[in-house]
């Protein structure tokens, strides 16, 4: 009997290929919170690059722990896994609060370890919420995620920093849509392997055309030791205080909520539905994960919704191609001259490629929309509502100033909140009471019969 594409081995150069295009996909998902968090606490540039590389170690090791498993722990999906940008607002608060900025890093790193550690108790119990996720919700918040990307997309294809004078400058947004096209060609003119990696090759034609504009920096390449291991709590021994364990407990939660829509929504794609079971063993591995990661002086971890995008457009569904990424990654944190190499990237190619990553999301979450049933006016309210609440934080970023920190956390997700919507409008509409059936209840564009009658 044939192995599902799920566990099936690739040949090694086409393993290694795809692996490292999914390295470039997520990259600088992992290296922003630690620069931004580093730069807080104003660690020196060799401090900052020591923080960087850890999150990369740390990150593939997440990636082995979900993708190979150990026991009851990793979903076996083809998830890549890093640090999650949702305690960053958090982590910067527990930096701004602390007196002495070099005790910063552990107590962010002892708040890490306990809601981790709580987060992989309670991993069972919240998979539960598995029955609560029919495909009128997984495929809203399957497009919410693509939805919620595609600005991060946008923001790569201005150029790497909202202050610096060529943002958003004409020769940034033409490299992101030459990279866009150049992708495009590929996946329309080529077939095969070369079709599959388009996005890694379009990355690599970006940069070198990006040469003669200016934009590519060596730098790093330079400036970069061959080896450097992350030592064991570099920064100093973990500090318990109640606030930022708080802090990042709820953080934990959002995370767990985003990938458990993340684990429904690979599963659609790659064919093989997360049940309770995995969405349990991939919450472990989340958990746990982070739990581990401040050891090595990385932070809370979480799976990569942007690599999704690319399972969904390649159609490579093997785990063990994410773990070859997951390798990289860990090379990379032990060599900090190969990390640089995708750091050359620059950010307007990264853009461009991003586009049709968090693009294709979307699309499998209108897939699975279609066949949810949108026939029924019940699921088009479900929908209508979820999504456009998911939307708030993406259009209007301030909509909840006036929030406390604390709740901000989950409101300024808009994964999170049209998860949250999705999930309590199905109970309400499909099973709280009997209600009026489907086909009795107008669709909410059309003018009902009472009114038709009344006309």
């Amino acid at each position: 009997m044939a192995a599902h594409p799920v566990d099936e081995k690739l040949p090694a150069l086409k393993m290694a290929t795809t692996g490292l295009q999914h390295v470039a996909a997520m990259y600088a998902g992992v290296v922003a919170p630690p620069l931004i968090v580093g730069a807080a606490i104003g660690l020196t540039g060799t401090e900052l690059t020591f923080l960087t590389g850890a999150c990369l170690f740390t990150a593939g090791l997440a990636t082995f722990l979900q993708t190979l498993g150990v026991w009851k722990i990793g979903a076996r999906l083809p998830f890549v896994n890093g640090v999650t940008f949702a305690g960053v607002a958090p982590m910067t608060a527990i930096v701004a609060s602390t007196d002495d900025k070099s005790d910063a890093l552990p107590i962010i790193f002892g708040a890490v370890i306990v809601a981790g550690l709580l987060g992989f108790l309670a991993a069972p119990f919240f998979s539960k919420a598995i029955r609560f996720f029919p495909p009128v919700v997984t495929g809203t918040v399957i497009t919410l995620i693509g939805v919620s990307l595609l600005p991060v997309a946008f923001g790569w294809a201005q150029g790497p920093s909202p202050t610096a004078h060529d943002y958003g400058s004409a020769t940034n947004l033409t490299l992101a849509g030459i990279t866009l096209v150049v992708v495009l060609l590929l996946r329309r003119f080529t077939r095969g392997f070369v079709k599959q990696i388009a996005v890694l090759l379009g990355l690599i034609a970006g940069t070198l055309i990006a040469i003669p504009f200016g934009v590519t920096d060596f730098s790093p390449v330079g400036d970069a030791d061959i080896v450097g291991f992350p030592t064991p709590f570099h920064f100093g021994a973990p500090q318990f205080q109640l606030a930022a364990i708080l802090s990042l407990c709820v953080v934990m939660v959002v995370s767990m909520t985003e990938s458990t829509a993340d684990m429904l929504a690979l599963g659609e794609i790659v064919d093989r539905p997360a049940d309770e079971k995995t969405i349990a063993a991939g919450l472990r591995a989340d958990t746990l994960g982070s739990a581990l990661s401040p050891l090595f002086n990385g932070f809370m971890c979480s799976a990569f919704a942007q690599n999704i995008g690319l399972v969904a457009m390649t159609r490579i569904r093997s785990r063990f191609v994410v773990a070859t990424g997951g390798a990289f990654l860990v090379l990379m944190g032990l060599c900090p001259v190969a990390a640089s190499l995708i750091a050359v990237v620059p950010r307007p190619v990264l853009g461009g490629a991003g586009v049709v990553l968090f693009g294709s999301v979307a699309a499998s979450g209108i897939q699975t929309l279609v066949r949810a049933g949108l026939d029924r006016d019940n699921n088009v309210l479900i929908v209508a509502v979820s999504l456009a609440v998911g939307i708030i934080p993406i259009t209007e970023p301030e909509f909840y100033h006036a929030f406390p920190e604390t709740a901000k956390i989950v409101l300024d997700s808009g994964i999170s909140t049209g998860c949250v919507m999705a999930v309590l409008l199905n109970l309400v509409f499909n099973h709280i009471g009997k209600g009026r059936e489907a086909h009795d209840v107008t669709h909410p564009m059309e003018a009902g019969e009472e009114i038709a009658a009344v006309h």
